[in-house]
């Protein structure tokens, strides 16, 4: 259980996919999810598993202190996701159960507390909250009741559900406002904060890239060392496969998308899932497929190719491409070293040993750094002519170097030293020469917004701080063997 404060907004997954095929398959999935879900409701509350569960344990999948959450719970919470039974299953190995899990205990710790801490919402400000929400307002700003019960009906709600939703936003916020509605900044602790992010920094710096070994300076000896010692990771797959690119036009004659067309696209996965052969589906379709022999994705680009070579684990498949479909079938896959006569491999083989040195060279200095061992005489012997000097604004002003290196040189004393990066991944040595502190007035308007900003930081301590308080006050326990049985019925 982790980051409570900051989990209790329902878990969304994004499943993607393109318009098109999001747009002709969404029902029929959702649909699907949904017999899913209310299958393995049945099956846990009618103790459907057999023996090998415990009965005194099978509806519950959690437990926070005293407090179930039953596995029916559970389901309903995946049921009111929205996610349907492909999108779970296609991330199962991602840990989507589980976070889900983790998200619906943490909203119930939070229920939890509002009910420890006897917040209430009276019926007056429910009523309040509705009547004054835009969304069932007419032009003139008015409550009307059938705008409301349209609402309902669209979002497939009644009254009581959407009050109940609603009453417990008001409180999870009754909650929050609890906790941190009062935090205030004194004065001095606002001064400081603004002096820490606006003090001007001046450091000298030297650039890396020249002491770096350049990639046509590696010899073929060592290129072949580097792949002897690393022969079982550089294999690569070569593969033989077959493709053709569906589109209205050379299927249908037309230039646009219809529902014949998507008709004949889903015949088509009827007849993969049926292990119909690829030549006898595309002798059908009467489109010339392109042959490719040997392939192998080497420079990764966004090619027809390329995305086939990714998803070779599939040996046939039909996948949307920029408003066309690509159906494709893997004829052969061999794992083996790629020639070094290949320019391409050769080239990549290159870059890994430049990176290689790269990454032992900054590890070097960074560890004379951190063993103090490099010093000003280290620095003036690397940098020669070739030092630059800068002056750094705030720890904002991260027009030169990245801003995690800004943040790192921010946190760092007069006349240390540090390795730091800009947007190009380019990696500099940097010396902090001096600080200029920028004091601010009580009452400038930028005073005004940095009380703000330094409240809302005090803020989120609290709420990390209360997050430990949860941790301690709330035991929480998964049912591992109920979690592992609903896990299994998606995969």
């Amino acid at each position: 259980m982790k980051n409570i404060i900051y989990r209790f907004v329902f878990y969304r997954s994004i499943y993607n996919n393109t318009m098109i095929s999001t747009f002709r398959n969404l029902t029929k999935k959702k649909i699907a999810g949904l017999l899913l879900i209310l299958v393995i409701i049945i099956a846990f509350g009618f103790g459907g598993f057999g023996n090998g569960f415990n009965p005194r344990n099978q509806n519950n999948i959690a437990k926070i202190n005293n407090t179930n959450i039953s596995t029916q719970e559970f389901m309903s919470y995946l049921n009111k996701s929205g996610l349907s039974q492909s999108v779970i299953k296609e991330n199962i190995d991602k840990n989507i159960i589980e976070e889900l899990l983790s998200t619906l205990v943490s909203t119930t710790i939070l229920d939890l507390e509002v009910k420890d801490l006897n917040l209430k919402v009276s019926e007056e400000i429910l009523i309040e909250k509705i009547k004054r929400n835009k969304n069932f307002q007419d032009e003139d700003g008015k409550f009307q009741r059938t705008i409301y019960e349209k609402f309902l009906l669209l979002n497939n709600l009644t009254a009581p559900m959407y009050e109940i939703k609603l009453n417990n936003r008001i409180l999870q916020k009754q909650l929050f406002t609890y906790l941190s509605g009062g935090t205030k900044s004194p004065i001095f602790l606002v001064k400081k904060y603004y002096r820490e992010r606006n003090k001007k920094l001046d450091i000298d710096y030297i650039s890396l890239n020249e002491f770096y070994k350049k990639n046509e300076e590696f010899t073929n000896k060592e290129i072949q060392s580097f792949i002897n010692e690393n022969a079982n990771e550089l294999e690569q797959d070569y593969i033989d496969f077959s493709y053709v690119n569906i589109t209205p036009k050379n299927l249908l004659g037309l230039n646009e998308f219809n529902q014949a067309f998507f008709d004949k696209i889903d015949e088509i996965e009827d007849q993969i899932f049926k292990n119909i052969n690829f030549k006898t589906i595309i002798k059908e379709l009467n489109i010339k497929p392109v042959i490719k022999k040997n392939y192998i994705n080497l420079e990764n680009n966004e090619t027809i190719e390329n995305k086939i070579y990714n998803s070779r684990n599939n040996k046939t498949e039909i996948f949307e491409n920029n408003g066309s479909f690509i159906f494709y079938q893997i004829d052969n896959v061999k794992s083996k070293l790629p020639n070094l006569n290949d320019v391409k491999f050769k080239k990549q083989i290159k870059n890994l040993l430049f990176q290689k040195e790269k990454f032992e060279f900054n590890k070097d200095i960074l560890k004379k750094i951190n063993e103090k061992k490099f010093n000003q005489i280290s620095f003036n012997n690397f940098g020669k002519d070739t030092i630059k000097k800068i002056k750094i604004d705030s720890i904002l002003d991260n027009k030169r170097f990245h801003k995690s290196s800004i943040e790192i040189l921010y946190s760092l004393p007069v006349n240390a030293f540090t390795l730091i990066a800009d947007n190009e991944d380019n990696v500099f040595i940097a010396k902090i020469v001096k600080y200029e502190e920028i004091d601010i007035t009580r009452n400038s308007d930028k005073f005004k917004k940095i009380a703000l900003d330094t409240d809302s930081k005090n803020r989120n301590i609290m709420l990390k701080s209360y997050d430990y308080f949860l941790n301690d006050k709330y035991k929480v326990v998964i049912n591992q063997k109920t979690l592992d049985i609903v896990k299994n019925y998606f995969k």
